[in-house]
Parts: C-alpha cells; structure tokens; sequence
C-alpha cells in the first residue's frame, strides 16, 4: 500500500554516539556510516537487516518508539555525544522529542518518504470479490490507512464492503485499528504487542 522513495546517503557525523532506526527503510542510507556504532533498532525484524548490512553493534527494542527511547536511556549516555535518528519523512519526531527530555542531543535525518497507493491492484480487487481472502494483515497505520482510501476512491465500494465483512483484519498497533474502524470487517484485532511476530502470531 506505500511506495518508498529512498533519499540521499547520509553522511557519518561527527561525534556520533549512536545510530537509532525505526524502520529497516532506513539502513540504505547508511552506507557511510560506520559499522562499529552501536545502531539501535526498533524491533527484531530491522535488527536482522542491520546485521545483514554489517553493523556489528546491533541492538533490538523488540517493540515500539516508546521501547527505543526505552533502551536508548539504558545503553547510552546523554553526555556520550549526539545520536543520529534515521526515519521516514514524517516519522520520528516523537520519539526525538521524547529523547531530548532524557537530555540526549538528537540529530534526526530523513532517510525516505512513503507515498501512499492510490488505487488496489486489479488481482486483489478480484480476490476481495471472490471471497479469497480470509485475513488482512496491516503492520502500520500509515498502510492502514492507505488501504481505507483505495476502497473508498473504488468503484465498486459497496461490494468490496460485503467482502470486507467476511475478513478479519490483523493489526500491529491499536492506532492501526483506529484506522480501519470506517470499514466493515468482520473482526478487527490487534497484536498484544506491536511488533512482526506478534501479529503474524494472530494467524494461529
């Protein structure tokens, strides 16, 4: 449902304690900076794919922003240096000014933007109308909210609706599920926490 548009490398910083990132989205951007920084991530799915770059000092919040801020407070030090906060466009900014309260200097960069799918593709339109689908899965509010306005722009709004009431919807954050509440699903239910394996834990 978003189609990401990579920006720019960042250059390394100086004095750079740490690198945060909230989104595996964010890691192309980071070929020149060094490895060896200590890169905090926010979950497991994104602190396998900084591994996979070569980052050797790679911790996971296992949650959310809240967590990251969390674990951020608990390995560093505000007075250890500046942290590099890499992000989407539009993102982070919560969690940098949740981070300066804890009296940590913050750099935030913008990595990519996420442009959000005007339309549903005509395969999953078919599947929809035939019935094919038994779950939706949705791992952010953003995409959620992405797919609420695809079905509302279709033409054919009022038959997806009598699919939609036959789908459960599985969601990674309550703010996710806010997000779907203007359509018809059978079921809305939301991951215990807001992380990958949790929601795909749903399916079972």
């Amino acid at each position: 449902m978003l189609r990401i548009e990579m920006g720019a490398e960042l250059p390394a910083l100086p004095r750079v304690q740490a690198v945060l990132v909230t989104s595996a989205n964010a890691l192309v951007a980071l070929d020149q900076i060094d490895r060896a920084l200590p890169l905090l991530a926010v979950g497991d799915a994104t602190a396998g794919r900084a591994l996979a770059a070569g980052f050797t000092n790679v911790l996971s919040a296992g949650r959310d922003a809240v967590a990251l801020a969390e674990l951020a407070t608990l390995q560093l030090h505000p007075k250890a240096g500046p942290l590099l906060l890499v992000c989407g466009a539009g993102q982070g900014m919560t969690l940098a000014r949740d981070l300066r309260t804890r009296g940590f200097v913050v750099r935030r960069r913008i990595a990519y933007r996420s442009r959000s799918a005007r339309s549903l593709s005509p395969t999953i339109v078919t599947a929809l109308l035939r019935n094919e689908v038994q779950h939706a899965m949705f791992f952010s509010a953003e995409t959620a909210r992405a797919f609420v306005g695809c079905i509302k722009s279709h033409s054919l709004t009022k038959d997806l609706a009598l699919s939609l009431a036959k789908i459960d919807a599985l969601v990674i954050s309550a703010q996710t599920a806010s997000a779907l509440q203007a359509l018809p699903w059978r079921s809305i239910r939301v991951a215990s926490h807001p992380n990958q394996d949790e929601l795909v834990g749903l399916l079972s």
